[in-house]
């Protein structure tokens, strides 16, 4: 939170632990009980006041802050001192868990500005130099060294490492790349230096793209108004002059006609018990009730969206499913499964890398580091260590392949782990990204409550991103997609619903922005 939206929390708290102590206090209803809920009363509510009045002043009457400053005056003005204040502390409640939400958002997309790269290591005279991104051209030649983020996007002309695609596709899996390879700005280079030479210029690149779909994803759609404000319009004139009749034209007629005396100060307390009555509270309490569910809403507005809601979109990873590496099978085994996983646990003990994590991981006990007596990372292939004495190859088809060995062919989709000790096949490790549990019950819930269809856009490959939808029951599942492939899906769904439905979109990344703030 920021100064501002502690300092309003501060007046909640002690607002609220005011009306308690006054609601102890044995004093009978009169001037002197209304003077000390004025206290309670001007705490909380004199920015709205203030608002009220200056909106007066510039003529500019009905908004949210003089419906608050009529109703609540009002209910004060009947002797309904506590209800007054209340009505002031649910607004500022609700005007609370709009700001804490919008500033959330806001952190979000400035996360996401940290996917553009500082510099380039560009080859001048044969030397890598630090350059800003823009001064390099189409056809020059960097150097993205491991941990640097790419740059600009490209094709690579020497290495061979892992990529770190997470902040573009979503995709816990690290992407393979060597020779001849297209590269894409935004990865984070993981394993060995890389020689790309660059396709596109800085302004072309798929971050500099990406960094303007966010900007402008909004801009497709009429920038939301907060409910309050758009309803205020039009509600609060109508309220307060039904108000201004009720006060007026019932004791002139009972006066002038029916001859039974004009009693204003009966019509102006039935006046002013009518405006207090007529404050919206519904969305304040939906949003008050939700938040108790952990669910933070941003304005009044969206509830009202949300029940014309017809067509929700997923991401997947971290949204329908985990987001992390996790071992989900062990194969074909010649040896017990546990055998297999600590060898595979010891030959990556020394591996940051997030596969061979999730086998140590798996293993759950101490690795014993003495046992290892060397390891040689192949990069793009996998692990050769001596352990016990025994040579134990760790890693893809290819690196058993190359040692002779005949590995068996897995039919999951997923990471695959291969397992050899002494040109001898053990079996292999399928690792994974798991659905949560909830998930299914989700998509089967929101069927049952009028959502007409549901839609998965993912990075990953299409047999993985099918298996999901399948044990779902999605309808509708696009994979190998980049955040500028969502934005054309969702574009395409928001152009084929009904003008009057809403389209939800559901995401956990800062790759998900664009379609974040697309979606209705």
């Amino acid at each position: 939170m920021n100064k501002k939206q502690k300092k309003n929390l501060y007046r909640i708290i002690i607002t609220f632990i005011m009306i308690i102590l006054l609601g102890f206090l044995n004093i009978e209803e009169g001037s002197l009980l209304g003077l000390l809920y004025l206290v309670p009363y001007f705490l909380i509510g004199y920015d709205i006041l203030k608002g009220a009045l200056h909106g007066i002043v510039n003529r500019q009457v009905f908004d949210e802050n003089f419906l608050m400053a009529v109703a609540t005056v009002g209910a004060m003005l009947l002797g309904d001192y506590r209800e007054g204040v209340a009505v002031m502390l649910f607004y500022q409640i609700g005007e609370l868990f709009q700001s804490v939400a919008v500033s959330r958002s806001r952190k979000n997309i400035s996360e996401l500005m940290d996917i553009r790269p500082d510099y380039a290591n560009k080859y001048i005279d044969g030397k890598a130099c630090r350059v800003d991104p823009d001064e390099v051209m189409t056809g020059d030649e960097i150097l993205v060294k491991v941990g640097e983020k790419v740059p600009l996007d490209g094709i690579v002309i020497s290495g061979e490492s892992m990529l770190n695609t997470c902040a573009l596709t979503g995709e816990s899996k690290p992407r393979t790349v060597k020779e001849n390879d297209e590269i894409i700005s935004g990865c984070i280079n993981m394993e060995a230096p890389l020689k790309i030479k660059v396709t596109r210029e800085f302004g072309e690149s798929t971050v500099s793209k990406i960094l303007d779909l966010v900007e402008n994803a909004t801009s497709v759609k009429s920038k939301s108004e907060n409910f309050i404000t758009k309803f205020a319009r039009y509600y609060t004139p109508v309220v307060c002059y039904s108000a201004l009749f009720l006060a007026v034209v019932p004791p002139l007629v009972s006066g002038l006609f029916l001859n039974i005396g004009y009693n204003f100060p009966m019509w102006i307390e039935r006046a002013l018990t009518f405006l207090v009555i007529s404050i919206p509270l519904s969305f304040f309490g939906g949003i008050g009730g939700a938040s108790n569910a952990g669910i933070l809403i941003k304005g009044s507005n969206y509830l009202e969206k949300l029940s014309k809601a017809r067509v929700v979109a997923f991401d997947k990873t971290g949204t329908m499913t985990r987001g992390i590496f996790e071992v989900t099978a062990i194969h074909n085994t010649i040896v017990n499964e546990e055998k297999i996983i600590e060898y595979a646990a010891l030959s990556e003990i020394y591996s940051s890398h997030p596969i061979g994590r999730s086998i140590i991981k798996e293993y759950k006990k101490e690795l014993d580091e003495s046992r290892v007596k060397s390891v040689k990372e192949l990069s793009g292939k996998g692990i050769s260590a001596l352990i016990d004495d025994h040579r134990i190859l760790t890693g893809s088809e290819k690196l058993l392949n190359e040692y002779g060995i005949k590995t068996v062919k897995c039919t999951d989709e997923g990471t695959i782990v291969h397992v050899a000790m002494d040109n001898d096949y053990l079996g292999h490790i399928h690792i994974g990204d798991k659905i949560k549990p909830t998930s299914k019950e989700a998509i089967a819930s929101l069927k049952k409550s009028g959502i007409e269809k549901t839609v998965m856009l993912t990075g990953d490959e299409k047999t993985v991103a099918e298996k999901v939808g399948r044990q779902l029951n999605i309808d509708e599942v696009y994979s190998k997609l980049l955040p500028q492939d969502k934005v054309n899906i969702v574009q395409k769904l928001m152009d084929e619903k009904n003008e009057k439905d809403v389209m939800v979109f559901v995401g956990d990344g800062i790759n998900d922005a664009p379609v974040l703030a697309m979606a209705d």
